[in-house]
């Protein structure tokens, strides 16, 4: 049959590119590989790899992106991934990737290989990998230009290099309908055998390696043309006598440990643990028997003793053993404990006995065998060796490790050098990861690590060029691990040493063939060279399959349990059950019936067929049916991958923090020259519920438009030095001001606020300079101070004018006569005093501002003043000896003056009152030093403009709430009313430090999302799990999604995120140059933009939920159902159907009548009760389902209805305080503490020993708490999840039963729930309540360190306080319950020891 061979046309054309240190060798090697598939037979060390990059380069034109080709370079071992992938990277331009199992490539799905294929030219990945993508059609074979086999005489059997032959590459020959790869393999030996001395049977081996491969195996003719270019090891064979460990001593310690056995194993019966795990502990034991017998004859009994120690650590991660239960385990390690002092009373004790000391003598007494013997003095020949690099090859990790142990405490002593293991990660019994196993190996090279004890997993590929000398302590089972550990010396003049037994003529035998086998498949593949490939049997690669029509995608007859079992691994399981297939073989009927998992949409199917194919035809039957069902996608994968796929790809959207902030058009305008103005007048009413001397006054908002009709039902309290401030605004009418009415407006509001919030005119100044040049949008609503029945106190606006009309105001011919009405001398100069009172006036010698509200009669520059320290001064004397100031009219009586009040955020919570502003003092002032600024102007109209940027912050937030609202109803259909003041809190953060924000609307929206979400999907997916569900689910609801949805409607613009800083506000009116706002057309509502923030994801997720809760407070589910709606979330509360497969008699497994009556509920479907009492476990043909759907349910509507009964039962409650609540109330421990009391624990129905022993160990342990606290971490009981689990599926079944009827089930469920939580029992949990503790009383919370003992979760918390350290410590079977409870224990420590009433 002709070779398979790329079809290139035109400019396609594959010309070779070698590299100039190229081998003659490797360069005729390259030439024969670009003209048909070939396999490159050359020692190890020979450079095969370089041929490789050679193809690899020639092919680089037709792989270079945009082209859609690649090449795969296929390794057989994780470890060879990295290094050939470098390898790649450095000798060629092309773009290479990587990947293995540990990067999750089993859960990846078309569009992310997609991505791979798009960014690399070279995939270098291990074989399964690429078989798993063919048969999944993520990849396409006529895409792959270069295919390339490293170790290729792997590929036989099933191997996943057979594989991608077998079932893709020879079908596709077959077929001759699609462009193939070229394909090249490497090998140090083409056999991967026992060796023999018939060239027949090598040929024969060859022959099946090409025919498969499709491929011509390409060599040298001797050795000698490789021996010119590179250095050969030198075999060596070393003879050890045979000495076993005396007879006596081994026949003892093998009855000991026969008896050691029995007692453990009689142990597994006594103790209270399920049949299996008795079962999979007492083949635990024997293997460990097993070991220790291999390790006590072959190695010694004290390498046995190490042997021993290392299996009975505690340590989890020194032997995997694969899952068992944590009672199984530990008498799997108490028998290697007991292992360990019955081979240690063998060995002398004491500190003047070593097994360093007189290894002879150790020998003779059995404590080393002549094996272990002969290692280490062939070692030691060594010792003048500069720069040892030694691989010793063993077949056993337990060899390797206990062998490394050895060598370490033998060689220090004798050389210095220093000795690891390694060992491959295809066993269940190592415990190195990828990383240390390449830092081992790293180590070595640089010289760190001098011997290396390995398994099987350095023979192959691995490159460390200075090793010089190469041990095999166990024979090599096959010529290719022969060849490959001795390729493993790479250094000139190094040796390969062979181990044999004295007296084994076989071995040695084994070892001559060994040696002459390279130069007997040389000779067979020459000779052969120029027949064509034999075509492949046709068994081989029409293996029954089934393809997906749409996609290609395959699963053959042998990948089909491994399918099925990967589908079953992605399906929901807790700790007491894990979901798989079970098979039943009738081979009377030569039938096969498959049981699947409850939480399979396919629960049987039945097969005939061939007895030994049976349980396969079953699997692919299987795996049809599942797919056909939408279980398994187009690319035969689980439908949960592709979930997951896309709920993490939509976590990964890039999102920008940066936003614009919207301000509200009510409050903005254009300064124009029109001639007269229609105002809308809102009276501010400032009403205190306190006294204080300085009275307020109402102010006039003048705005361009009529504001929305919530802002005069939305009453405003403001925190205030004094008390408490109630802001009412209310609609009073219209006004017409021309345009110098308006500036003069403008003008007189910008000195106020700019005198209030500098306390100096420098600000002013600039701004009053800058006035005449504004332009633009911007704040344009005026402040104005009333009299009367809200007309404007025109006489006080005019005050800003007082400078100005100095000629008028200077005048001393005042009209008003009579008292109080005579002329003063000022900084202005000689003023009438009626200008002087309710005046602002500037002190220059002080540069302060001052209020002036009267005249002090009787007191001037003459009168004593008293200082706090007791020496008294005249005012004249006071102000010569601080100011150096000379009273010129010291007779002027004094006015009193009061500094300006000071702007502050009065609608931050929990505001801590200034003592220097609450006094405000007034001071005495000679009218001399006073240049007045203003007048007429009262210190009340200062008092009231200071609180007002706080109002008019609150105002322009509800305006922008009122715009945002008005956004959402131009979208309704319903009539939803909803106050502007709930949509405020539900855009208000909590960093914005108000009295309002979103926490407790966030908390009533998230559970009504979650509810609405879980019973729409429950509904819509009737026959998908329940882990499908939750990432549907998570899909919708989580903080990416909804803050996409957030972003489409242009929410995070209205989002109130910062503080309010009076500092920063800007004064309507002022210099726009600064402020200059751009228009934004929101459907048909327009904002302004007025600047950017930064609004983090989670933020604008939290508001959409607060939102939610608003609409459904105000407005109940119709509303937010409408808001979700505007949003993009569609929901429905239809009622539809529940269908099922059921033909299950309810009474054969529950007792209906006492479930019904404890529930207060009879249920019209019973199955329902059954289905919602089953554990996964319980696997029974006639229950076709287990709860874990109408968990899903429950769960949502039992936290929905909870948090809503809270939020209505106790109404304004604090922000903060219904999340409390709601924590306390819904958790799983305080469920399953209900089902306790219920006794519900009596009627789940399971099959798992391990939870029916969690269940009777919760009961025994239940306190009955006093009724007023039942929150989940009162107890101290670690409670099984499943309790918890059947209430929220019982409440899903009468839900789904009564109609979806939610007053049904809270009706029923609540029962058993009582008593619920209540802002006065409400405790927190113990580790917030410790963080909390911590924080406030500024302690020192080290980090919670969790770890394992005796199979259980050990938590340390450490708190430091007042420089005392508490420290507790607690074991549970979970990591939450045992940090829960050493959480509480400190916590009970520290309040013992703190102060009495703190």
């Amino acid at each position: 049959m002709e070779i398979g061979m790329s079809t290139i046309g035109g400019n396609g054309q594959v010309v070779a590119d070698p590299v100039p240190f190229a081998r003659s060798y490797q360069l005729e090697a390259l030439e024969k590989a670009l003209k048909q598939n070939t396999i490159v037979f050359f020692e190890t060390g020979t450079g095969k790899t370089l041929i490789a990059i050679m193809l690899l380069r020639s092919y680089a034109h037709l792989l270079r992106k945009p082209s859609p080709y690649i090449a795969v370079f296929l390794v057989p071992t994780v470890v060879l991934v990295t290094q050939q992938s470098e390898v790649v990277a450095t000798h060629t331009d092309l773009k290479v990737g990587k990947y293995y199992g540990e990067m999750g490539v089993d859960y990846w799905d078309a569009a992310t290989w997609k991505d791979e294929k798009e960014k690399h030219e070279v995939l270098v990945m291990t074989p399964q990998i690429l078989l798993n993508a063919l048969r999944h059609r993520f990849l396409r074979l006529d895409h792959v230009k270069v295919l390339i086999f490293d170790e290729c005489h792997n590929a036989r059997g099933k191997h996943p290099y057979a594989c991608i032959m077998t079932e893709f590459y020879h079908r596709e020959l077959a077929s001759s309908t699609l462009q193939l790869p070229r394909v090249f393999g490497m090998t140090a030996s083409p056999i991967k055998a026992k060796a023999s001395s018939s060239a027949a049977a090598y040929w024969k081996q060859i022959k099946e390696l090409e025919t498969l491969m499709n491929s011509k195996v390409f060599t040298c003719h001797s050795d000698s043309v490789l021996t010119q270019c590179i250095p050969f090891s030198t075999p060596k064979v070393k003879i050890y006598s045979d000495m076993d460990v005396p007879r006596v001593t081994s026949e003892c310690l093998t009855d000991d440990l026969i008896n050691l056995r029995k007692k453990h194993e009689l142990s597994l019966n006594t103790t209270s643990i399920s049949d299996s795990v008795a079962e999979s502990a007492k083949k635990r034991l024997d293997k460990l028997f097993s070991t220790f017998i291999f390790c006590l004859t072959e190695l010694g009994v004290w390498l046995a003793m190490k042997a021993a120690e290392v299996y009975s650590r505690e340590e989890d991660d020194i032997f995997i053993w694969g899952q068992m239960d944590a009672s199984g385990n530990r008498v799997v390690r108490a028998f290697s404990s007991d292992a360990v002092k019955v081979f240690s009373a063998s060995i002398p004790s004491g500190p003047e006995w070593s097994i360093r000391y007189d290894l002879i003598d150790n020998m003779k007494a059995g404590y080393l065998t002549s094996k272990v013997m002969c290692l280490v003095e062939t070692l030691l020949e060594y010792r003048e060796m500069k720069d040892l690099r030694c691989i010793i090859f063993v077949e056993r990790i337990v060899t390797a490790i206990v062998i490394c142990s050895l060598l370490n405490e033998l060689l220090p002593g004798f050389s210095g050098w220093r000795t690891e293991y390694t060992a491959g990660n295809n066993s269940r019994l190592q415990s190195q990861s990828r990383k240390e196993q390449n830092a081992i190996v790293d180590e070595f090279r640089k010289g760190k690590v001098n011997i290396i004890v390995a398994t099987s997993m350095l023979e192959e590929g691995l490159d460390v060029q200075s090793c010089n000398l190469v041990i095999r302590f166990d024979p090599s089972a096959t010529i290719c691990s022969f060849i490959q550990s001795r390729g493993r010396a790479r250094m000139q003049n190094s040796d390969f040493i062979l181990m044999v037994k004295s007296g084994d003529f076989s071995a040695l035998a084994r070892v001559r063939n060994y040696l002459a086998s390279g130069d007997l498949m040389r000779s067979e593949c020459l000779s052969h060279a120029h027949l064509p490939c034999d075509p492949l049997d046709n068994a081989m690669h029409d293996e029954s399959r089934y393809e997906v029509e749409s996609t290609g995608a395959i699963v053959t007859l042998s990948s089909s349990i491994a399918l099925l079992h990967f589908y079953c691994s992605r399906l929901p399981s807790d700790g007491y059950f894990k979901p798989y297939p079970r098979c039943t073989i009738n081979k009377e009927l030569g039938s096969c019936t498959l049981h699947l998992p409850n939480s399979c949409p396919v629960q049987t199917i039945t097969v005939q067929g061939e007895a030994k194919f049976l349980k396969q035809l079953a699997c692919l039957e299987a795996c049809r049916k599942l797919h056909q069902v939408g279980a398994l996608t187009d690319n035969l994968v689980p439908d949960i991958l592709e979930e997951e796929a896309e709920v993490q790809e939509c976590g990964y959207e890039p999102y920008s923090d940066e936003c614009a902030k919207y301000l509200p058009p009510e409050l903005v305008g254009s300064h124009g020259n029109v001639s007269e103005t229609l105002y809308n007048c809102y009276a501010i009413e400032l009403r205190p519920n306190f006294e204080y001397d300085t009275k307020l006054q109402d102010i006039v908002l003048a705005v361009h438009t009529r504001l929305d009709d919530d802002l005069e039902r939305s009453n405003l309290d403001l925190d205030v030095d004094r008390g408490k401030l109630i802001v009412r605004i209310k609609h009073v009418g219209y006004v017409t001001l021309n345009s110098e009415q308006v500036a003069l407006c403008q003008r007189f509001q910008l000195t106020v606020f700019r005198v209030l919030i500098d306390h100096n005119l420098n600000k002013l100044h600039e701004e009053l300079h800058e006035y005449s040049n504004r332009n633009g949008s911007v704040f344009n609503y005026l402040l104005l101070p009333s009299i009367g029945s809200y007309q404007i106190d025109w006489k006080c606006v005019t005050a800003v004018l007082y400078q100005e009309n100095a000629s008028w105001n200077l005048r001393t011919d005042c009209t008003n006569g009579g008292y109080g009405h005579y002329n003063v001398r000022t900084k202005n100069g000689l003023v009438c005093l009626c200008m002087l009172e309710n005046s602002l006036v500037l002190t220059p010698h002080n540069n302060f501002l001052y209020c002036i509200t009267g005249t002090l009669n009787g007191i001037d520059g003459n009168t004593y003043l008293e200082l706090r320290d007791g020496e008294s001064f005249t005012y004249k004397e006071y102000y010569k000896q601080r100011h150096g100031i000379n009273l010129q009219f010291e007779r002027q009586s004094l006015l009193n003056g009061k500094r300006i009040f000071t702007v502050h955020n009065y609608l931050q919570r929990c505001r801590i009152p200034s003592a220097k502003e609450s006094s405000n003092r007034s001071v005495e002032l000679p009218p001399e030093l006073c240049l007045i600024i203003m007048s007429p102007i009262s210190v009340s109209t200062f008092y009231s403009f200071s609180f007002l940027p706080s109002v008019m912050h609150r105002i322009e937030s509800l305006l922008i709430a009122a715009n945002l609202k008005r956004i959402h109803m131009d979208h309704c259909m319903q009539n939803v009313v909803i106050p502007t003041l709930m949509v405020l809190e539900a855009i208000t953060t909590k960093k914005c430090q108000e009295k309002i924000h979103l926490e407790t609307l966030e908390t009533l929206g998230d559970s009504f999302l979650k509810y609405s979400i879980s019973q729409q999907l429950f509904k819509t997916y009737q026959n998908r799990h329940e882990g499908l569900l939750s990432l549907k689910r998570e899909k919708i609801i989580s903080n990416a999604a909804l803050c996409k949805l957030g972003c489409a409607r242009k929410i995070m613009g209205f989002i109130r995120n910062e503080p309010f800083d009076a500092k920063t506000w800007i004064i309507p009116g002022s210099n726009c140059a600064n402020h200059i706002l751009k228009e934004e057309l929101l459907s048909s509502t327009k904002v302004y933009i007025g600047g950017s923030m930064k609004i983090k994801s989670k933020t604008v997720a939290d508001v959409i939920e607060a939102l939610i809760g608003a609409f459904l407070s105000a407005g109940g589910e119709v509303a937010a159902l409408s808001f979700m709606t505007w949003l993009g979330i569609s929901v429905d509360f239809v009622n539809v159907p529940y269908t099922r497969n059921v033909a299950v008699n309810p009474e054969l497994h529950v007792n209906v009548p006492h479930l019904q009556s404890l529930l207060n509920y009879s249920f019209r479907d019973v199955s329902l009760l059954v289905e919602a009492l089953t554990h996964g476990s319980y696997m029974l043909p006639e229950i076709p389902g287990c709860y874990q759907r109408l968990e899903f349910l429950g769960d949502a509507l039992l936290d929905y209805l909870i948090t809503v009964h809270l939020y209505h039962k106790h109404p304004g409650l604090s922000p903060g305080l219904l999340t409390d609540l709601r924590s306390a109330s819904v958790n799983n421990d305080c469920y399953a503490q209900a089902a306790v009391k219920a006794e519900l624990y009596k009627h789940v129905l399971h099959a798992s020993p391990e939870l029916h022993r969690h269940i009777v160990h919760a009961v025994c342990n239940h306190v009955v708490v006093p009724s007023a606290s039942t929150f989940g971490w009162e107890s101290e009981t670690n409670y099984p999840k499943v309790l918890g689990d059947i209430i929220e599926s019982l409440a899903g079944a009468i839900f789904v039963d009564s109609g979806y009827n939610m007053e049904v089930v809270f009706q029923c469920v609540r029962p058993l729930l009582e008593p619920l939580v209540t802002p006065e029992t409400l405790k927190l949990h113990p580790v917030r309540e410790l963080v909390e503790l911590c924080q406030s009383e500024h302690y020192v919370f080290k980090k919670t360190t969790v770890c394992n003992q005796n199979g259980k979760a050990c938590a340390t918390v450490e708190v430091e306080a007042s420089g005392v350290v508490y420290k507790e410590m607690r074991c549970e079977a979970d990591r939450k319950t045992a940090k829960r409870l050493a959480c509480k224990a400190v916590l009970k420590s520290l309040k013992e020891r703190m102060p009495a009433g703190q």
